[in-house]
This record gives C-alpha cells, structure tokens and sequence, in this order.
C-alpha cells in the first residue's frame, strides 16, 4: 500500500525528478566546450572543482544529477534521501547564483536578467527540504 506520505510527494518528486533527470542526461555526453564552459564556471566558485579535468567534472555532475533525478523518481527512495540530495543539488546551484558576479542587482538578493536562470533553482531548494520536512514529521511513523 502506497503511504500517504508518499502520495503528497509524489507530484513534487515527479516534476522535480523528471527535470533534473534529463538536465543529467543532456550533460552526459558534453562536448569540450561545454565542458570546459561548465568546469569554468563551477571553478570560479568553487576553486577546489578547477583541479579536475573538464570532462571528467562534466560527467560527475551528469552522473550527480541523473542520481538525484532517478532517487526522486524512484518511490522506495525515502523522501528524506531524494530530498536531502536534490537540497544539496539546489544549494549548489544558488552557491553559483550568490557568488557569480552580473547575477544580482547590487547589494540586492534581486536577479539580474543574466541571473534569472540561476536564481530559480531556489524552488530545487524549497522542493528538496519540503520533502525532508515531510519525511521527518509524518503522522506515520
């Protein structure tokens, strides 16, 4: 029998799911210079990733994102595992959003034109910790 736990977080973790999911398998066979235009900017961010290869980092972030794209798709992954890892996924992303310069109107949390598409990914984080949340206080347990 499905929880109904399970039945609340099934149209988050489908939607959610589905879109990281194919965000992975797109990144999956990047070209160079994809490559080299995702490592570049991950790098600026976070300095450790600048010590990879940039196709190598470009298959483990496909791999990261088919990942948490197939754990939330997958209904016997706990809603605090999928949620937990697409928090992390998300938080990574608005890591890219806070510290890359041109996303952010000055001295603003604000996007820019440029930041839009970064700033959105805070409904991967909102997503990811309602499915924690979710998990933690079911009347089920």
């Amino acid at each position: 029998m499905i929880s109904r736990s399970l039945l609340r977080q099934l149209p988050a973790r489908i939607t959610t799911g589905a879109y990281v999911l194919n965000s992975g398998l797109g990144k999956l066979h990047a070209d160079q210079q994809a490559a080299e235009s995702m490592h570049g900017w991950a790098a600026n961010t976070y300095p450790l990733l600048g010590k990879l290869d940039p196709q190598r980092f470009a298959k483990l972030l496909a791999a990261g994102e088919i990942a948490t794209g197939v754990a939330l798709l997958v209904p016997l992954v706990p809603g605090i595992v999928a949620g937990a890892a697409l928090t992390g996924f998300g938080g990574a992303l608005l890591g890219l959003y806070l510290k890359t310069p041109g996303m952010r109107q000055e001295r603003s949390l604000r996007p820019t034109e440029q930041g839009i598409s970064l700033a959105k990914d805070v409904w991967l984080v909102g997503i990811g910790l309602s499915l924690v949340l979710d998990d933690v206080m079911r009347e089920e347990r």
